[in-house]
């Protein structure tokens, strides 16, 4: 896929989203602006959402509101993720990240940016996988 090119579905893993909405990390930022412009479809998962209101409500119950009206402003398509994924599709370290990769396969994505390191050494074909970092310098228009 060349960078800046056709038309992305372009899925985001929790930390990317509290990166943005909380610490307003810029890279984040921009890979959630750049996935939603244009052709490109941002992505998120019922798992992911669910995590980032854990997360929030555990580490910041003071911003919930704030999470809740980010993801009500947001314009993304929603992959519901399984119950029960079907296993061995890959390897991860973590169990609990198997979810994630899982419904960014199941939703056709083409990119999963995600800051968890434990994806690092997860070999699939698709989707590519990358840092927010990378994703800019890769694919941002």
């Amino acid at each position: 896929m060349p960078p800046g090119g056709s038309r992305m579905r372009v899925m985001i893993d929790t930390n990317v989203l509290l990166s943005a909405v909380i610490f307003r990390s810029s890279n984040s930022v921009g890979v959630i602006v750049d996935a939603g412009r244009g052709d490109n479809t941002l992505l998120l998962s019922t798992y992911t959402i669910d995590e980032a209101r854990e997360v929030v409500a555990r580490k910041w119950p003071a911003r919930t509101g704030v999470l809740e009206q980010y993801l009500f402003e947001l314009s993304f398509e929603t992959v519901v993720t399984p119950l029960t994924p079907k296993p061995g599709l890959f390897e991860i370290r973590d169990p609990l990240d198997y979810p994630v990769l899982y419904s960014a396969i199941a939703g056709a994505a083409d990119v999963f940016v995600t800051g968890d390191k434990d994806f690092d050494d997860v070999t699939v074909s698709s989707p590519s996988i990358v840092t927010p970092s990378e994703y800019m310098s890769l694919f941002a228009r």
